[in-house]
C-alpha cells in the first residue's frame, strides 16, 4: 500500500473539545494530482473531536465546500465499550491538486445531522453467484479474479474448469457501478457493449492485469484460484480487500501469498501488496505479470510494448481491429527490478524475503472511455502516477477553537 508521510501535531490538553480539526496536506510535485485521497489517522479526529462519529461530520476545502468521505477500520477492530469512536482506523476524502498548487487545508468538524450518504465510487465484493468470482471497481475501470468453485473438475471427467490466479479488467463507459448490475445480465451481456462498456480482456492462464508467481530462472511458478477473501473497506472512496492463496510448488518448495488490493475513486490503478512466504526459503525471486495476449479472439491486436527502466514498469498497448484499443501496466516504482518474459506474460522480477511485502501498481485503460488515446499518453499516465507514488502527500493536523 502506498505510504503516506505524516506530520501530527502535538495536541495538548486543552485541543479537547475543539471547534475543528484543520488539515494540511502538501507535497513537492509541480505536476497535477487529481482525485488525490488524503488519510488522515482517525486517533488525530478523535483527539482533536472528542466524541465524534463517522455519521456525523462534515469535512470541508479551503472554500468551505462540503467533500465526501469515508471512515475505515482496517486495523483489527479494537473494541470500544464507551463508544467513543476509538476503534476507527482513518479518515478519507479526496482533493484535485492543480499544476503548481504544492499545499491545500482542510477541516473537519463534528455536526448534530446525520451527514449524507455518499456516492458510491469504490467498491468490491464476492460474487457466489458466479463461480466464486471476486470482483472490484471504482468510478473508472472494474476487475475480477477468480476462485475455488471455477477451479472446480467437471462432472463426470478429470477436467478442471479454469485453473487461474490471473487478474481480468472490465471497462466501464460510465462512472457509477456496474458489478452488480452486469453479472445480473449474464455472460453473454456484459461481453458486448451495450452502452456500459464491456469485459473484452481475455486472461486464461495469463497473469491477466498484475497477477504473480515465483520465477526460478526459467519458468514461472504459479498458484491456483484464490482460496479465501476478506472486505477490509468498501467505499465509498477506496476499496480495500484481501485475497490468499494455498501453497504451492514455487519450483522445487513450497511457498503461499497473501495479496492486498486497494483502489481509490477517479485513479486508473490499483495498489497491490503481496506477501509471499515459505517455510524453506528465506528469500524469493517473485514475478508480476503483464499478460501478452489478452484481447478477445478475432480482434488480431497489434501490441506495442514498453519497458520503462526509470519507472520500473511494463506498459503494453493493444490497437484492436473493432473493439477499440487500450493499455495495460504494472510497475514496482520502489524496489529493483529485472525484465524477463515467457510465453504468455511480460514480467517485472523482484527479490523478496519471505513474509516481507511486495508493493506494486497495475492499471489498465481503453480510449472508448479514458482521455489516452495512444502508448505516448499511456506511458505519460503511469509515469505521473509513479511520481506520484514516490512523493507520497505530507499531512499535518491541528486541533482549532
Amino acid at each position: 500500500m502506498r505510504r503516506i508521510l505524516f506530520m501530527l501535531s502535538a495536541l495538548p490538553l486543552c485541543a479537547l473539545g475543539a471547534e475543528r480539526l484543520s488539515i494540511t496536506a502538501s507535497h513537492a510535485l509541480d505536476a497535477a494530482r487529481p482525485a488525490e485521497t488524503i488519510s488522515v489517522p482517525w486517533s488525530a479526529v478523535a483527539h482533536a473531536l472528542p466524541g465524534a462519529r463517522l455519521q456525523q461530520l462534515v469535512v470541508k476545502d479551503g472554500q468551505g465546500r462540503a467533500l465526501a468521505y469515508q471512515v475505515t477500520n482496517v486495523a483489527p477492530l479494537i473494541k470500544d465499550p464507551k463508544n467513543t469512536g476509538a476503534a476507527y482506523g482513518e479518515l478519507l476524502f479526496q482533493y484535485s491538486f492543480a499544476q503548481g498548487e504544492r499545499s491545500a487545508r482542510f477541516s473537519v468538524e463534528k455536526i448534530d445531522d446525520v451527514a449524507p450518504v455518499f456516492p458510491v465510487k469504490a467498491y468490491g465484493r464476492y460474487v457466489q453467484e458466479r463461480l466464486d468470482d471476486f470482483a472490484w471497481e471504482n468510478d473508472l475501470v472494474a476487475h475480477r479474479m477468480y476462485g475455488p468453485a471455477l477451479a472446480a473438475t467437471v462432472p463426470g471427467s478429470n477436467k478442471e474448469v479454469l485453473v487461474t490466479s490471473g487478474i481480468d479488467v472490465w471497462f466501464k463507459r460510465v462512472s457509477y457501478p456496474i458489478i452488480d448490475r452486469w453479472y445480473n445480465k449474464g455472460h453473454d451481456h456484459y461481453h458486448v457493449d451495450e452502452g456500459e462498456g464491456m469485459d473484452m480482456y481475455s486472461v486464461g492462464t495469463s497473469r491477466g492485469l498484475g497477477g504473480t508467481g515465483v520465477w526460478d530462472g526459467q519458468r514461472l511458478n504459479v498458484s491456483r484460484n484464490y482460496a479465501s477473501w476478506k472486505v477490509l473497506a468498501n467505499g465509498p472512496v477506496r476499496v480495500v480487500f484481501e485475497v490468499t492463496y494455498d501453497t504451492w510448488d514455487g519450483g522445487g518448495f513450497p511457498v503461499a501469498e497473501t495479496k492486498r488490493i486497494a483502489l481509490d475513486a477517479g485513479q486508473q490503478f490499483n495498489r497491490v501488496t503481496s506477501t509471499f512466504t515459505s517455510s524453506v526459503r528465506p528469500e524469493l525471486q517473485v514475478a508480476v505479470g503483464l499478460g501478452k495476449a489478452t484481447s478477445d479472439k478475432g480482434q488480431d491486436p497489434r501490441i506495442t510494448l514498453r519497458r520503462d527502466s526509470d519507472n520500473h514498469a511494463v506498459l503494453l498497448w493493444f490497437e484492436q481491429k473493432t473493439k477499440g484499443e487500450y493499455g495495460s501496466m504494472i510497475a514496482l516504482p520502489s524496489v529493483p527490478v529485472s525484465f524477463a518474459e515467457d510465453d504468455k506474460n511480460q514480467l517485472l522480477l523482484a527479490h523478496v524475503k519471505s513474509g516481507e511485502p511486495l508493493h506494486y501498481l497495475s492499471g489498465a485503460a481503453w480510449n472508448k472511455a479514458a482521455p489516452y488515446q495512444s502508448m505516448a499518453d499511456w506511458q505519460a499516465a503511469a509515469a505521473a502516477f509513479i511520481a506520484r507514488e514516490r512523493n507520497p502527500l505530507q499531512i499535518s493536523t491541528e486541533a482549532q477553537h
